[in-house]
């Protein structure tokens, strides 16, 4: 399903930078981000808190409840949905004044890098994941696609909301668990508007190519030289240390 049509986006974010050390000069070490967004025509938004770069929970505008990344996150902190809506709420306006100044001007799309890869070393028949990362791509509006062997899979698949970066664009993780067999094939297809068709990242099992005896042979004979030759060395450096010693006996005490 292609994605079409001409988003105007109302980002809006929040940076906290947290020190833990007294300094004069201005030295973040860790950066909290409060990050929302509204969209139209189709009418969509986000709400989340970012640490360091990872999620620390998001706000399901549909459930109207609180998301936590982690399970334990919600065991020790709060967060009302009913705020973040009201945060939407007053973005939707801003937005809508927003559109009316800009005389309707479309958000500038911006297409996104998709990088897939293993969440471990691979090992056939031992349950991984696949990752597609896609990163850098504006606006927050995407389809991504699993395929195993050019069909979609769907069962399993995960993702997290959109991530905001500094440079006001954006990047998404989805996941794929899968057992990784010599037979299988697996494509991320990524749907953006800033793409003319979708893009896909292939993944598919590689097996390690063993070294050719020429080669096992080679490197051998390299290390039997080797040693041989620190066997020469250590018994010249041995043999001088004893004549130095004898002639010092001869000669005696000065």
């Amino acid at each position: 399903m292609a994605i079409i049509g001409f988003p105007i986006l109302g980002f809006f974010i929040t940076i906290v930078l947290v020190r833990l050390q007294e300094s004069w000069a201005i030295k973040e070490d860790h950066v909290i981000i409060q990050a929302e967004f509204y969209m139209t025509p189709d009418p969509s938004g986000e709400f989340m808190f970012d640490f360091d770069g990872d999620e620390i929970f998001h706000v399901d505008m549909e459930k109207k409840e609180t998301v936590w990344r982690l399970e334990e996150f919600g065991r020790f902190a709060s967060f009302e949905a009913q705020g973040a809506l009201a945060n939407i709420a007053v973005d939707k306006a801003n937005l809508d004044i927003m559109i009316k100044r800009s005389n309707h001007t479309p958000n500038t799309n911006v297409p996104p890098e998709v990088t897939v890869f293993l969440n471990k070393p691979v090992e056939l028949g031992e349950p991984n994941i696949l990752i597609c990362f896609i990163d850098k791509f504006s606006p927050p509006v995407i389809n991504v696609t699993w395929l195993q062997n050019g069909k979609p899979v769907t069962t399993g698949v995960s993702e997290t909301v959109f991530l905001p970066k500094e440079d006001l664009l954006f990047r998404k993780f989805h996941y794929l668990p899968f057992l990784p067999s010599t037979e299988d094939v697996y494509d991320c297809q990524v749907e953006h508007w800033g793409l003319d068709e979708p893009l896909l990242k292939h993944w598919e099992f590689e097996a390690r190519t063993p070294l050719p005896e020429t080669t096992e042979n080679v490197v051998c004979a390299l290390g039997l030289v080797v040693g041989l030759v620190g066997i020469v060395v250590g018994t010249m450096f041995i043999i001088k240390g004893v004549r130095r010693g004898s002639a010092a006996e001869r000669r005696g005490p000065l």
